[in-house]
């Protein structure tokens, strides 16, 4: 008797796709709510309802936002990411498309009078989207140069109706170790944390992103909804938000739990102040050779600098 061992990389045939669920794929997407596609939906688990929110873009360019440099090329910022729920690599675009995006809610909570949870469709035709351009400059002493997509975080804000006491804005990702493999490692503080003061959160730069490239947003760059800070370093702008609450004392944040000597909760940049392992005096721009020098508050000064009066005795930049 001949005993066959599957090699890892084989799939029982009772697993696979039938073949006529294969090719009519994109029918099946345009028909989720029918209940004739209940069955082949089971076969693509990963899949979730199509993101049907391109009729918002591209949104109109506010002018306000100039960039001093090439805005990155799409197909680099892509690719290169930090999205740590899916891998501690840079390459983690092919494993952020087993994100599901749809359907996708935002809960609202804490010291508001308006708590909610919307899904994002919903929100896209609620906010007032734009464009905007962006550099960002990452702790690793990297830049890139973004065309995003949003609305001020502010306006999110004002519509919760803040309530006394509101100090300090908390951010959630989402929590799937199904479909995120890096949340599968346990001495991870799962889910991601993120938080801001409340006057930084409704500060005019503070944006909520829903798109890039006059596109829907890249799973890859936190799909369907991140954060952009630009005056910070880049682990500030969490991806993939599922909660913002407003809460009275300073989250926690995930990067403070796993390095509090080296991430602390400000996270303005300043070339002045190195990382205890490499200088922040320079950055690479991302997509090219070219070095250039990191500039205080990343260039913004002009924007956010009033924030932090007062506050010289805080671990303000580390």
């Amino acid at each position: 008797m001949v005993i066959r061992r599957s090699k890892g990389w084989e799939i029982p045939e009772r697993h696979a796709t039938p073949e006529h669920v294969f090719f009519a794929r994109r029918t099946v997407l345009k028909g989720v709510a029918a209940a004739s596609a209940v069955g082949v939906l089971g076969a693509l688990p990963t899949l979730g309802a199509p993101d049907s929110s391109g009729a918002f873009y591209p949104a109109k360019r506010n002018e306000a936002f100039a960039l001093d440099r090439p805005v990155t090329p799409e197909a680099v910022n892509t690719r290169y990411n930090n999205f740590y729920e899916f891998g501690s690599s840079k390459s983690i675009a092919d494993a952020a498309e087993s994100l599901k995006v749809r359907p996708w809610t935002v809960k609202i909570d804490g010291r508001v009078g308006k708590p909610q949870e919307i899904a994002i469709d919903d929100l896209l035709k609620r906010m007032p989207l734009e464009e905007r351009l962006y550099r960002h400059r990452c702790v690793e002493a990297w830049s890139m140069a973004v065309p995003w997509t949003g609305f001020p975080l502010r306006a999110l804000i004002e519509a919760a109706e803040p309530q006394a006491g509101a100090n300090y804005v908390r951010f959630e990702t989402f929590l799937d170790r199904a479909v995120a493999p890096g949340q599968r490692q346990f001495w991870y503080p799962w889910p991601y944390v993120e938080g801001l003061t409340l006057a930084e959160a409704s500060n005019d730069l503070a944006f909520l992103v829903t798109g890039a490239y006059g596109k829907p947003l890249p799973k890859s760059m936190g799909a369907p909804l991140r954060l952009a800070t630009p005056w910070k370093y880049g682990f500030k702008s969490i991806k993939s938000i599922t909660r913002i609450s407003l809460v009275a004392e300073r989250p926690k944040t995930f990067w403070e739990q796993l390095g509090p000597s080296e991430y602390g909760f400000w996270a303005n940049v300043n070339p002045m102040v190195p990382h205890p392992r490499w200088s922040q005096a320079n950055e690479e721009v991302l997509g090219t050779h070219e070095r250039r020098p990191t500039e205080l508050y990343n260039g913004y000064g002009e924007f956010v600098a009033g924030l932090y009066s007062g506050l010289e005795g805080e671990r303000l930049f580390m």
